[in-house]
C-alpha cells in the first residue's frame, strides 16, 4: 500500500481502525467504507492502539482474525474490552475459513466482515452495529452532566456537589438491581473545574492529590485500578478529580485532551457531574458542552448574571453549540423579586428546566459546620429540590431492569453455525 493510510483523517469524516497486516484486506475494508469516512491502519500488535483512539476519536475497530494474526487479533480485542468497553469491535476475515471464523468467536467480537462479500454487506452491517449500540448508549457509557455558570458566585459548585451526593446516594440504592451490562461502571465523578479552583473539595471536605491535569497525562494509562487508587474520593464515596493547585499547569494541555479524558471517564462512571461555573476557556467549554448529554446553564435572579449569561450563550453559539443542547437552571430564586424564572428563561432563550430556591441561610450555616446541607437536612427546601433532579436523572438513566439488545441474525446465525461445527470436531 503506497498511501499514507495512518494519517489523520479529514474533518468531519468518521474515523474506523483497522488492525491488519494484509494489504488486500486493507484495500477491500477502506474501498468499502470509503462514503463513510477513513479507515486508519494500525500494526496487528497494535503497541500504539490507545494513542490512535484518543486522538482520532474513531466509531469503530475492525480486527484482521485471519489464521496468520488470530493470536494477536485476540489478544488486542482483549484489550479494547477491557479499556475501551464502549467502542465497538468488529473481526473480518473469510466465513469460509473455518478458523478464523472461530477465533472471532471465542475472541466475543461484537460483530463479523466476510471480505469475499460485497462491500454493502459491510457497510449494512457496521451501520446495524452502530445503531444497536446508539439505542443502548446509556448502558454502555456513563451519563455526562455540565453545569456551566458566567462568573463565580452563581451557586454551580455547590448545586454541583450537592447534586454529585444525591446521585450517588440514589445510585447506591439501585446499584443491587442493575442490568450485568453495567457491572463494570460504578459510582458518581465529580469534576471540580470550575473556579475558584476547588471549591468541590472545600466543600467536601476532602483532599486531592492528583488533579485533571494528572488524569489528561495518564489518559493511556487510566483503568479502575488507577481510579481507584489515585483519585480522591469523599467519604460517601463520590469521586472527585479537582484543577491542580497551581492553574498553570492547566496551559499544559489541550483542549482536546482534556475533553478525551472526559469521554474517557465516562466508560468507568454512572455519572459524572462536570462543575464548569466561573470557567473562561470557552474552547474547551464548548468542546466539553459537545460531549455531554445535557448541559444546564446556571443564572440567578440579577442583572449581573443575566447579562453575564447571555455574554456567554452568545460565545457558545459563535462556536457552533446549538440553544437546543442547553436548558436553564434559575438558582437563588426568590419569588419576592419582580422578575420570574421564566422572564429569565425569555430573556435568555433557553428552556427552564428547574428552580432552586434561595436557601443562603441554611447553605451557608451547614458550610460553616463543613457540613453539606443535603445531607445534613434533607427536608430543606433546597435539599429536596436537588433530591428531584438526581432522582429524573438516575430514573433516565439507572433503570432498575435492561435487556440486552437484538442480535444481527447474520451474525447470531454463524456463530450458531461455527459453534455446531466446534462442538462436533471436538466430539469427534
Amino acid at each position: 500500500m503506497n498511501a499514507p493510510r495512518d494519517s489523520i483523517p479529514e474533518t468531519g469524516a468518521e474515523t474506523y481502525l483497522f488492525a491488519s497486516s494484509n494489504n488486500g484486506h486493507i484495500t477491500w475494508l477502506t474501498d468499502a467504507l470509503g462514503r463513510l469516512g477513513s479507515v486508519v491502519v494500525l500494526a496487528p500488535d497494535a503497541q500504539s492502539v490507545d494513542e490512535r483512539i484518543t486522538l482520532l476519536g474513531p466509531a469503530a475497530v475492525f480486527i484482521d482474525f485471519s489464521p496468520d494474526q488470530s493470536i494477536s487479533a485476540s489478544q488486542l480485542h482483549q484489550r479494547l474490552k477491557r479499556d475501551w468497553p464502549a467502542l465497538p469491535v468488529l473481526a473480518t476475515g473469510v466465513s469460509a475459513e473455518p478458523a478464523a471464523m472461530l477465533a472471532a468467536l471465542r475472541a466475543g467480537v461484537d460483530d463479523f466482515i466476510d471480505i469475499t462479500a460485497p462491500p454493502t454487506e459491510a457497510v449494512s452491517t457496521l451501520r446495524m452495529l452502530l445503531e444497536r449500540r446508539s439505542g443502548t448508549q446509556s448502558s454502555t457509557r456513563g451519563c455526562t452532566l455540565t453545569l456551566l455558570g458566567a462568573r463565580a458566585g452563581l451557586g454551580v459548585t455547590t448545586l454541583a456537589t450537592s447534586l454529585a451526593l444525591a446521585l450517588n446516594d440514589q445510585s447506591a440504592a439501585q446499584a443491587p438491581a442493575r442490568p450485568s451490562g453495567r457491572a463494570s461502571r460504578q459510582g458518581i465523578a465529580l469534576l471540580d473545574l470550575g473556579l475558584p479552583a476547588r471549591d468541590g473539595l472545600l466543600y467536601l471536605d476532602t483532599q486531592s492529590g492528583f488533579s485533571f491535569v494528572d488524569g489528561v497525562r495518564n489518559l493511556r494509562r487510566l483503568d479502575q485500578t488507577l481510579l481507584h487508587t489515585a483519585v480522591a474520593h469523599h467519604t460517601s464515596g463520590v469521586a472527585v478529580l479537582p484543577l491542580p493547585s497551581s492553574l498553570a499547569q492547566v496551559r499544559e494541555i489541550s483542549h482536546a485532551d482534556s475533553v478525551a479524558l472526559i469521554k474517557r471517564l465516562s466508560d468507568f462512571y454512572d455519572f459524572q457531574i462536570a462543575d464548569l461555573g466561573g470557567f473562561s476557556t470557552i474552547d474547551f467549554v464548548a468542546q466539553t458542552v459537545r460531549e455531554a448529554q445535557h448541559n444546564w446553564v446556571v443564572c440567578d435572579q440579577s442583572i449581573g448574571a443575566i447579562v453575564s449569561t447571555a455574554t456567554l450563550l452568545k460565545e457558545l453559539r459563535t462556536r457552533g453549540i446549538e440553544t437546543e443542547r442547553l436548558a436553564l437552571v434559575v438558582n437563588k430564586f426568590d419569588s419576592h423579586v419582580g422578575l420570574s424564572a421564566k422572564d429569565i428563561a425569555e430573556r435568555l432563550e433557553l428552556s427552564l428546566h428547574h428552580v432552586l430556591p434561595a436557601r443562603s441561610a441554611p447553605l451557608l450555616s451547614a458550610a460553616s459546620r463543613g457540613e453539606m446541607l443535603i445531607r445534613t437536612t434533607r427536608n430543606d427546601p433546597y435539599s429536596q429540590s436537588v433530591t428531584g433532579l438526581a432522582r429524573s436523572l438516575s430514573q433516565k438513566y439507572l433503570p432498575s431492569t435492561g435487556q440486552s439488545p437484538a442480535k444481527d441474525s447474520r451474525w447470531f446465525a454463524l456463530k450458531s453455525q461455527i459453534s455446531g461445527l466446534w462442538k462436533s470436531s471436538s466430539e469427534g
